[in-house]
């Protein structure tokens, strides 16, 4: 996650056409939240290629989890949630070897076909999905049980600004659990703000708090180097 809570600039304005396309970049169990920052490493040919291709564009990637079942199918193409993140490239670095290190800014959920592609890596064409957002008033208690949650399980944050939507406090906090896939994308896939709110509070309730220390030593491992030939990249905590 990025230094900022929010990203300059956000939320996006521009609605642009309803069918758009852009590349596919399957991981297994990864999922690109709107407003968060992902750290990628891109390591596998086809997708330096991709990479090297968006920065020529619009530097626009459709993140997609893996089903499960298909993991090891990473170096193939494994079949792939409908349901997915569109993020936008807002930071870059390419590194002697040939791999890049990039931050992926989160910009919405979306809906994703699969396309014809004569790139070497896939593309799929996608409909932006806009979430139903709740009454404030309604949601007040929601939103301080939400923040409360948040701050038990992120000890380096000692309050949040007020005006974050509950939309994004929500997806925040399941962020912040290690939860199966299967759980995950029933949360993801919750488009109604409030109602996505409960279920993360639910999960929250069924989620051990990790042990910081514990925690720690985790995200100092990164990602490893079996990880990275199989995936072409991955998500390396590290980077944060």
């Amino acid at each position: 996650m990025s230094d900022e809570l929010l990203p300059a600039g956000w939320p996006p304005q521009e609605e642009g056409p309803a069918l758009q396309q852009a590349p596919l970049f399957p991981l297994p169990n990864v999922f690109l939240f709107p407003g968060h920052v992902m750290p990628l490493q891109i390591v596998e040919p086809r997708y330096r290629t991709m990479i090297e291709d968006c920065l020529d564009g619009p530097g626009r990637i459709v993140l997609a989890a893996v089903n499960e079942g298909h993991h090891e199918e990473l170096e193939g193409s494994p079949p792939v949630c409908h349901l997915a993140g569109l993020g936008e490239i807002a930071r870059h670095e390419k590194l002697a070897d040939g791999r890049f290190l990039i931050w992926l800014v989160g910009l919405a959920r979306v809906r994703i076909e699969e396309t014809d592609s004569d790139k070497p890596y896939r593309q799929v064409n996608f409909e932006m999905i806009h979430e139903v957002q709740p009454n404030p008033e309604e949601t007040e208690d929601t939103r301080e049980r939400v923040v409360e949650a948040i701050l038990a399980r992120t000890p380096q944050l000692e309050e949040l600004p007020e005006n974050v939507p509950l939309s994004y406090l929500a997806d925040l906090l399941l962020q912040r659990m290690p939860l199966e896939q299967e759980a995950m994308e029933g949360a993801y896939g919750e488009f109604d703000a409030g109602r996505r709110a409960d279920q993360a509070l639910a999960l929250h309730e069924l989620t051990p708090i990790p042990d910081p220390e514990e925690e720690d030593g985790e995200e100092d491992e990164g990602v490893s180097g079996d990880d990275e030939a199989a995936a072409g990249g991955g998500y390396d905590p590290s980077l944060n």
